[in-house]
């Protein structure tokens, strides 16, 4: 059964920067962000006063996205809204095992690094599983399926809180879907992160019906509601 006590969850992206992803963080005063080509994602306090907004622009740069994922501290006005995406924070219930859904068969899932990445950035323009760079696979654990020799399906781990683990880039070429990679991938997966006694958890737009049915069935049950908000640096 999975440990319910969740608030390292409430602050995500701070939680990972400050802990597993540390090497991979900028950090000004208290704002904090990550290096570039590895995620936009940007941390600030629970109250960030003008100083530590002033911070998070210095070490982003005129005119760079500032994404706040679920930070609701609102920054300066002069900071331009890019985008408002409404969604919800699910975890893992750990009250069964992922389900093994019979697919048709596939090369297997495979392992997926540095060598990787070109395939892996041309399957997220095709898929558009949401943002994913060059270093992201960094951030984790990336896995795929091969069709003949294509990637046509993978995902990963992303943001990591003390005990958490995030599943993300959870995307399928659109002329291998509907065979049950999504689910195969995510089942292996959480089978990882339980293996290292963490917990799985994901995010997911709230208008992505079919990609929530999916979690639920594979043992995903939701949190809370959260707002994905991006800004522009002036």
């Amino acid at each position: 059964m999975v440990n319910r006590d969740a608030t390292a969850l409430d602050d995500p992206v701070g939680a990972s920067l400050r802990g597993h992803h540390a090497h991979l963080a900028r950090r000004l005063g208290r704002a904090a962000t990550y290096q570039p080509g590895v995620a936009t994602f940007s941390a600030v306090t629970t109250d960030p006063d003008p100083q530590e907004w002033a911070d998070l622009a210095r070490l982003l740069g005129r005119g760079e996205l500032a994404d706040m994922f679920s930070c609701a501290a609102t920054p300066p006005q002069d900071w331009e809204s890019v985008f408002v995406l409404e969604g919800r924070q699910m975890i893992w219930s750990g009250d069964n095992q992922p389900d093994q859904p019979n697919t048709e068969p596939v090369t297997g899932v495979v392992e997926l690094g540095a060598d990787s990445v070109p395939e892996m950035l041309d399957l997220v323009a095709r898929a558009q599983p949401g943002p994913f760079w060059p270093r992201t696979h960094e951030l984790g654990t990336y896995l795929g399926v091969r069709d003949n020799g294509t990637l046509v399906a993978m995902a990963g781990e992303r943001l990591r809180p003390p005990g958490w683990a995030e599943i993300s880039a959870v995307c399928t070429a659109p002329e291998a879907r509907g065979r049950g990679h999504a689910a195969r991938l995510v089942s292996a997966l959480v089978t990882r992160i339980a293996a290292r006694h963490e917990r799985p958890f994901l995010h997911v737009a709230e208008a992505n019906t079919g990609a929530i049915a999916l979690y639920e069935r594979l043992g995903f049950e939701t949190r809370k509601p959260v707002t994905f908000r991006g800004f522009r640096t002036p």
